[in-house]
């Protein structure tokens, strides 16, 4: 692990006046570089080749004033960002990264955490916690904090309830090949026939998580924790759009027993819809989420820094509501456009997206001279 002095010192060698915003080209990164813009800041997408128009053409900033890509870096792939002559053509900007889904999806871990020596917003070794098979991950953040997350079974024997098996596609090992059981039988068969069409592998099968399923009103919560005031903040509220779940799930009952004889429902995320909250949960959306801030803080200091989310459903099989979270995001969740439900504007007069509130808190860190304090 890169010592964090090593960061702060380098940080703190960055002419101020003139930061730069640096982002992976995809997950948030528009949205990151939009709220960088509307605060002054430079901004920067690295892309790979191939998948790069987004930021070279269609959004990139215009002698008129429109788009947000001001520069762009395009490798033939994401992970040669850690070659040591982009991270200096980095470091030459003044940037600061800020990190997303793309860092733990296109990358190891140990070359983020040891080689890439640009300073990131956030706490860089906090991303691998995301993965179910690593030690004191979300679960272990979870349980240390008190927060209520599903009934895991040891063993596909031990399934005696419906269950969801977390486990990995076989082509992109990023996304998931879902599937539901509710028996050992039942388990055996359905993983058999995934592994005979090569969707998944013996391998990823048996690093997969079963978990109970939960039945609930599915809901994410999404926070932003400032380091720099101590305080945390709501910035909305969503839930997830998911294929082909979600085409399913308009059918009607007869039809989804038809279609289901020639398809099984995937869980592969497509986009996030906004979700209104009731005011009297709210106070309770706030204790989760600090409970989650302090426990970081003590697991992993200095702790969580800037954006995360609790993602789960809203049970109330226990004779009141309890949320339930079945993922931890601990970095701009995959929903970042969370401005359309309204829980920053209460506090900041209108609804800001999590790239303009990032925006506002390195602004502020640049200006009191706690740069430093918030990146890693």
């Amino acid at each position: 692990m890169i010592e964090r002095k090593i960061i702060q010192n380098l940080v703190e060698s960055y002419d101020s006046k003139k930061i730069t915003i640096g982002v992976l080209g995809g997950h948030s990164a528009l949205d990151v570089c939009r709220g960088a813009k509307k605060h002054g800041f430079r901004t920067l997408a690295v892309c790979q080749k191939g998948r790069d128009k987004t930021y070279t053409k269609y959004y990139k900033t215009r002698g008129d004033g429109r788009g947000c890509i001001d520069k762009t870096i395009v490798l033939d792939k994401f992970s040669e960002i850690t070659k040591p002559l982009v991270q200096e053509q980095l470091r030459k900007e003044n940037t600061i990264f800020i990190h997303n889904r793309y860092f733990w999806v296109y990358f190891d871990f140990t070359d983020i955490e040891n080689n890439f020596k640009v300073p990131i917003f956030g706490t860089r070794s906090m991303l691998k916690l995301e993965e179910r098979n690593v030690p004191k991950n979300q679960y272990y953040l979870l349980q240390k904090a008190g927060i209520r997350y599903p009934q895991l079974f040891k063993s596909p024997n031990d399934i005696d309830r419906l269950a969801i098996v977390k486990v990995n596609e076989a082509i992109r090992g990023y996304e998931r090949a879902f599937f539901f059981a509710s028996s050992f039988v039942d388990y055996k068969k359905k993983s058999e026939q995934l592994l005979a069409k090569k969707m998944i592998t013996r391998e990823s099968l048996n690093q997969a998580v079963i978990e109970e399923y939960v039945i609930g009103t599915q809901i994410n919560f999404n926070y932003f924790y400032s380091a720099l005031d101590d305080e945390l903040e709501i910035m909305g509220t969503d839930t997830r759009r998911q294929t082909n779940l979600d085409g399913l799930l308009r059918l009607p009952a007869d039809e989804q027993l038809a279609v289901l004889k020639y398809l099984k429902p995937k869980i592969i995320e497509t986009g996030h819809i906004a979700a209104t909250t009731k005011e009297s949960i709210i106070e309770s959306i706030f204790e989760l989420g600090e409970k989650f801030v302090t426990t970081t803080k003590k697991e992993y200091p200095p702790g969580i820094i800037g954006p995360f989310a609790l993602q789960g459903a809203m049970v109330a099989d226990k004779g009141k509501e309890e949320m339930v979270v079945f993922d931890v995001s601990l970095r701009i969740p995959g929903s970042p456009l969370t401005q359309f439900t309204p829980h920053s504007g209460y506090l900041y007069g209108e609804s800001i997206s999590y790239g303009e509130r990032i925006a506002m808190e390195l602004n502020k860190a640049i200006k009191t001279k706690r740069l430093k304090e918030i990146v890693t």
